[in-house]
This record gives structure tokens, sequence and C-alpha cells, in this order.
């Protein structure tokens, strides 16, 4: 059985995660079960728990690599705006993760992976914003809250109307000029 052999090529996380991030951006995360995984992935229904032991280990792994892989987005950023427009995207090409990534209630708090990843995106949003006003915190918080936010109401279709055929990315970046005016280099080094 293909899946069987899958498994002992060491593929089931794998597996499990993208059927769970396939779940998620389906039916939302309270759809989510392990025993259905298990299924999904051809496996029993106690396979995934030696991966993950629970659906918090599962959420988290998911956040985890969600913030990995938005990191990653970000380190290409040019500026201010453009690293958020990277974030919109981020959001806009993975809507599973970014559902979950922002859920505390959902995950291990103490995972020290996650806190890890966390930490590398909210460093690089908070390096991008200095220089930009007088209270960095507060710098942080703005541009974060207007990318965060837009790419909330964009996933949940909330701008479908407003948009009316415009691009998500180059509406945001054209927001975020209106709020922030002309930006500088994302990061000095």
């Amino acid at each position: 059985m293909p899946t069987e052999r899958s498994y002992h090529h060491g593929d089931l996380r794998r597996a499990v995660l993208t059927a769970a991030l396939d779940v998620i951006a389906a039916e939302g995360p309270a759809a989510l079960s392990l025993r259905d995984l298990a299924r999904r992935a051809g496996v029993s229904h106690a396979a995934p728990a030696h991966h993950f032991k629970d659906r918090a280990g599962l959420l988290t792994a998911i956040a985890t690599e969600g913030h990995s892989l938005l990191a990653a987005t970000l380190d290409e950023a040019e500026d201010l705006r453009d690293l958020g427009v990277r974030y919109v995207h981020f959001a806009a090409a993975h809507p599973a993760h970014f559902q979950i990534m922002f859920r505390p209630e959902l995950l291990r708090p103490d995972d020290s992976e996650l806190l890890v990843a966390r930490e590398r995106t909210r460093s690089m949003l908070r390096t991008a914003v200095e220089g930009h006003g007088d209270d960095p915190v507060i710098n942080f918080m703005a541009a974060w809250s207007m990318a965060h936010g837009f790419a909330t109401l964009l996933l949940s279709r909330n701008l479908d109307g407003l948009l009316d055929g415009r691009d998500p990315e180059e509406t945001f970046e054209a927001l975020a000029g209106v709020m922030f005016g002309p930006v500088g280099p994302a990061s000095t080094g």
C-alpha cells in the first residue's frame, strides 16, 4: 500500500501537515481532527500522534512553518511598503497557515520552535519601521495592523466589492503610501 510505504520513508509528518492545511483552507481549523487526518493519510488513527502528540501540537507545527515561510517572504522586501505587500501576498498564498499563525488559543504557547519563528517575523517588521515616526512601538503596531487587517479582510472576502477587480497587492501598496508616505530601506544590514 503506497501510504504505508510513504510512512515508512518518513513522509507521514508532511502528509499530515498537507492534509491539515487542506482541511483548514476548506473548512477552517474547527474541522480539524487527528483521526480524520490519519484516515486521509491511510494510516492508523494513532500514527499522527507520533509526530504531533495532539491537535495543539499539529497546529503549532503549522504556525511554526507559517512563520518560517513568512520570514522567507519578508526577507526579500526592499522597503516598508514592499514588506507590507509581501505580507499580504503571503496571506493570500498561504491562507491556512495565516489562519493558524495568529490564533494563540490553538497553539502551544511555550513551544520553542514557534517562539523563535514568531520572533524572527516580528523582528523583521520592527526593523522595517525603525526611523519612521517618533514611537517605534506605535509604528510597529500601525504597520502590522494595517498589513494584517488588510490580509484578514482579503481572505474573509470582505474586500471583494471594494477591490472591484483591482489587484490586492497593488491596492495595499497604494494604501500604505497614503498611510505612511515615502518609505526607506527595510533594513540597514
